[in-house]
């Protein structure tokens, strides 16, 4: 049996779940989220406590028991808690503003880049960190990785857009290399 499957979710007071043949709907203080999961994953809710069961042990039932517990109880959290991302400016004259709800970004080329935020998404700037912060992990995570493809951090000087906390690794140039070397 699957070790993620067989975690029990912790359902808060304060939300409620409900599933019908496979459309799973969670609602909580921060909104409300639907999924269309394989139909047969059955829940039993006892408690609080949520536990995510399968039918039998096909090959398919097995490869969506996890996943369908792993999806349910990150849509437990999104409705209570959310979720966020922040991401990084580095370089040069790099920028970032808000206009309206889309994001202006400055980052070295000959045009700006506006992004328009998903649907369920918001964001915000604090000097060079931009934040994104929604109640879906799939969707706050999908718009941080758009972000982020407007300017991949480059790997000579590490100059573009990164997630905070994330490490690159800077290539030495080969012009430097020659020198170091003697050739």
């Amino acid at each position: 049996m699957s070790r993620i499957g067989r975690k029990p979710i912790t359902i808060p007071s304060t939300v409620t779940f409900t599933n019908d043949n496979g459309k799973v709907t969670v609602k909580g203080p921060k909104g409300e989220l639907t999924a269309k999961l394989n139909p047969h994953i059955t829940y039993e809710l006892k408690d609080g406590v949520l536990e995510v069961k399968r039918e039998d042990d096909s090959i398919k039932n097995k490869m969506n028991h996890g996943t369908a517990r792993a999806i349910v109880a990150n849509m437990v959290e999104g409705v209570t808690n959310g979720y966020s991302k922040t991401l990084e400016i580095k370089g040069t004259g790099y920028r970032a503003e808000l206009r309206g709800k889309d994001l202006v970004l400055f980052v070295g080329h000959s045009h700006e880049d506006i992004v328009h935020p998903l649907p369920g998404v918001e964001l915000s700037i604090n000097k060079l960190e931009i934040t994104v912060t929604g109640i879906d992990k799939q969707v706050v995570g999908q718009m941080a990785a758009m972000i982020r493809d407007v300017r991949k951090p480059e790997v000579y000087h590490g100059k573009g857009i990164r997630y905070k906390g994330e490490v690159i690794s800077l290539r030495q140039p080969a012009s430097a290399k020659k020198q170091a070397g003697g050739k």
